[in-house]
This record gives C-alpha cells, structure tokens and sequence, in this order.
C-alpha cells in the first residue's frame, strides 16, 4: 500500500504543473565555473551582447566555453552569433582590456589560471614572445585556432 501512495504521489508530482524559475546568477560571478571574478582581475575575459548586458568571466577558458556552447546558458537567450556584441580578454602582461577575436593566447605556460590551465592572452607576437620568455608555452594560437579546436581544447585545459 505504501508503494502505491508512492507511486501516485510521484506521478502528480510529474502532472503538476511548476512555474519555470528565471535563473539569475549575480554579476560578479562567472556563469560557467561560478567563481567571483573580482578576485581574478588579469584572468577576467568580458562578452559584450546585443542586448545591452555585459557577462564577465573569471578567464578565457570560460569564454571560450560560453562562446562555443551558448545553448548551455539557456538565461542569456542567445540564438546566434549576431547576439555576441564584442568580446574582450585583458592582456596578461599590460593589464589592458584588448579586443579577444584580434589577441593571440598562449597554451601550455607555466602559469595557472582560476581553473587551473587556461589560455593566456597576450596583444601580439612581441608581447608573446615576452611572455614565453618569463612563464613558457608550448604554442601561440589565434582566436580562429582555438575556436576551430573548440570544446575539445577546452575539455582538454580542464582536465586534472
């Protein structure tokens, strides 16, 4: 008999109709590791939309990963590519905001991001060079590169 009840409560439960709740998640914490981005300033990458709003992420690799699967982010309403305004990545070395689809991003340094490996921006080849120099890297790609690689590298940068 109490398996019964069980069973009938279960089934209403999956009749009932809910009211569907807006997700808001607060703007100082990056929608796709939940980390506030205040804490890491020269990791923080920006993606401008459309519609007004700005999102700010903790580093690049979270960007990336909003920027290749924006359907997983179903409260930023994104259909396509006309809804990403502009995208921005803070170059490592200068500590300026730069314009992400014209930075380079170095892979395999020494250095960690928030979430562990990450991809390093950096403005130009100089400034690349520079920052091999100090923390290594084993490659320089381009915002097409990593973009044509996509959530495979990105899976890979995360990976313990």
């Amino acid at each position: 008999m109490r398996y019964l009840i069980l069973f009938l409560a279960l089934i209403s439960l999956s009749f009932a109709k809910g009211e569907k709740k807006e997700v808001k998640i607060p703007k100082n914490i990056d929608p796709v590791y939940m980390l506030d981005v205040t804490k890491y300033p020269k990791f923080n990458a920006f993606i401008e939309l459309a519609n007004g709003k700005t999102i700010t992420f903790c580093c690049p690799k979270a960007m990336f990963d909003f920027y290749l699967r924006p359907f997983f982010y179903k409260e930023y309403d994104i259909k396509g590519e006309k809804d990403f305004k502009k995208l921005y990545v803070i170059d490592y070395l200068t500590g300026k905001k730069i314009d992400a689809k014209k930075a380079l991003y170095v892979f395999g340094s020494k250095l960690t991001g928030p979430k562990g490996d990450d991809l390093i921006p950096v403005k130009d080849q100089t400034t690349s060079q520079l920052f091999r120099l100090k923390y290594g890297g084993s490659r320089v790609l381009t915002f097409g590169e990593v973009v044509h690689k996509g959530m495979g590298l990105i899976k890979f940068l995360d990976m313990p």
